[in-house]
């Protein structure tokens, strides 16, 4: 007689991994979609659950969920500039950028939902939380430069490369993520340093900085 076919055991999720997942699922969906397209019931379905477990998790609606989705993906990318002040900064800043693209690669929807939700939803909140993200970017790569009074043009060098790579990022996915990763990061490291030269020619503090590299060993 043949045994029965034995069914896999349901696991019970834990709150902070049905909240992980719920998350998960909404900005794999907002990545996709503009924010206005998704409902809580495509949440729900995409993520095997209720409505009213959605609800349970996010009392606040569509927008909470959107704002929490958004928030926990700014949280990660955040860290990928936390490097450890040793060392010549070239390497440092390779490691991190190491870091950086491995999280859009990994997190491809996440990182497109992140950098496009400033300007598909109109609230402060969202704005803020990927303006957030390149300010928190800009601040670890001033402290990499040992810069703690940074004038505007440095300031605004850095700012400006910051906006470079998330440019080049969201194009290396539309190209299917050629050329890869470790040129990529090779050539964005070059940029940064030749962004910071031009700077020089009429930034003195900056000057100084592009002669340091120079000798950084």
């Amino acid at each position: 007689m043949t045994p029965p076919a034995t069914t896999p055991a349901y696991r019970r999720l834990s709150v902070e991994e049905r909240r992980r997942q719920l998350l998960d699922t909404a900005l794999s969906l907002f990545a996709h979609r503009a924010p206005e397209d998704v409902s809580l019931d495509d949440v729900a379905e995409a993520a095997g659950v209720s409505r009213p477990l959605v609800y349970r998790y996010f009392p606040g609606g569509k927008q909470q969920l959107y704002e929490a989705a958004l928030g926990s993906a700014a949280e990660e990318l955040q860290q990928c500039f936390d490097e450890p002040r040793q060392g010549a900064l070239v390497p440092r800043l390779a490691r991190a950028l190491d870091r950086y693209l491995t999280f859009v690669d990994e997190h491809d929807a996440g990182f497109s939902a992140l950098l496009q939700g400033g300007s598909v939803v109109e609230t402060s909140r969202t704005t803020a939380i990927v303006d957030g993200v390149r300010r928190a970017a800009a601040e670890h790569i001033l402290s990499h430069l040992g810069v703690t009074d940074p004038g505007p043009r440095l300031r605004m060098t850095v700012r400006m490369w910051i906006t470079a790579v998330e440019a080049a990022s969201l194009i290396w996915l539309d190209e299917d993520k050629q050329p890869p990763a470790d040129e990529l990061r090779d050539w964005l490291v070059e940029q940064f340093v030749a962004v910071l030269t031009v700077t020089a020619g009429r930034d003195p503090q900056t000057a100084a900085l592009v002669a340091a590299l120079s000798t950084d060993g």
